[in-house]
């Protein structure tokens, strides 16, 4: 297998890859960055941007991430397409396989991976991506402002984002699969007292419908053991807060995560227990997962790294 050395390995393509790619190529530390299944990540499936400090027009999560690629090439970073595929990190220089085909052996590794939001598996959820349909409140509620959406979800996330949309929204829907909210009881309660917000237990949605973008959902409500009904729910937005899955897998093996999967670093700081190798963005982060704190910690990663490689 073809084997190469580089000094920085970034692995992952959002906002904390591309950030650390920029801090990293000007600090000369000749960074290669693999851009991964989904280059730009997750922002490249929502709408407008318009929470980003210093974008007041707002700004389309492909077009910002086109601009750190861009910003991230000036200083010399090299790009390229490819997906980790394996890891060995039990010693040094660390060793990642792309595609299956390449070693590279790198002295310091950034992991921006990010994570995946989970959906239902409808096929509507991918037809209406970006139009009615998105997996994170605090990025696209604001566009249904006074409108009727629906969250599905029974944990603490949805509550969260439910309680959130009540904010904006003239009335939220909470479907929840279980005769029961699985969230903590200050959630549970905050979602019960919230007279925008009704909960409807045992529900399942099975599809969607709508001309040019979600007019609402289908619904199947369980009544009994055998028993069910079927029936249209009008909502503007359907928001999915069923978790994330970090994509930290292939890094289990060396690497501290929790049980979800969140990769583990020191508090403060994008360190992981192992020297020289630091995680950034969604994949180490189960709290904000905003582009600005992913930004943020990329940033924390390569100044991180250069310090380690002055050792």
């Amino acid at each position: 297998m073809e084997t190469e050395k580089v000094k920085c390995l970034i692995i992952g393509s959002g906002p904390a890859g591309y950030t650390a790619a920029i801090y990293a190529a000007r600090a000369n530390l000749s960074p290669v960055l693999y851009e991964g299944m989904q280059p730009g990540g997750q922002l490249t499936t929502t709408t407008d941007i318009e929470n980003f400090p210093g974008y007041p027009e707002a700004i389309s999560g492909t077009q910002m991430m086109e601009d750190l690629r861009k910003q991230a090439e000036r200083f010399g970073a090299d790009l390229r397409y490819g997906v980790a595929t394996a890891s060995d990190l039990s010693k040094k220089p660390y060793i990642v396989t792309i595609d299956e085909e390449k070693n590279i052996e790198a002295e310091t590794v950034i992991i921006a991976t990010g994570a995946t939001a989970k959906y239902l598996g409808l096929e509507d959820e991918k037809k209406y991506a970006g139009m009615g349909v998105s997996a994170c409140a605090t990025c696209d509620g604001f566009f249904y402002r006074k409108k009727i959406v629906a969250v599905v979800g029974g944990g603490d996330t949805a509550c969260e984002e439910a309680t959130y949309l009540a904010g904006l929204a003239s009335k939220v829907y909470l479907i929840v699969r279980k005769p029961f909210l699985r969230a903590s009881k200050i959630m549970q309660e905050r979602v019960m007292n919230n007279e925008k917000i009704v909960v409807l237990f045992e529900h399942n949605a099975v599809g969607l419908y709508g001309e040019n973008g979600v007019e609402g959902i289908h619904l199947v409500k369980r009544m009994g053991e055998s028993d069910e009904e079927r029936y249209d729910l009008p909502v503007d937005g359907f928001f999915l807060a069923i978790g994330h899955k970090p994509n930290s897998d292939i890094f289990k093996p060396y690497i501290h995560t929790d049980e979800v999967g969140y990769i583990i670093t020191e508090p403060g700081t994008p360190r992981t227990n192992i020297p020289g190798v630091f995680a950034a963005g969604d994949v180490a982060d189960p709290h904000y997962r905003q582009a600005i704190t992913a930004a943020a910690t990329g940033c924390m990663a390569a100044i991180e790294a250069e310090r380690y490689l002055l050792g």
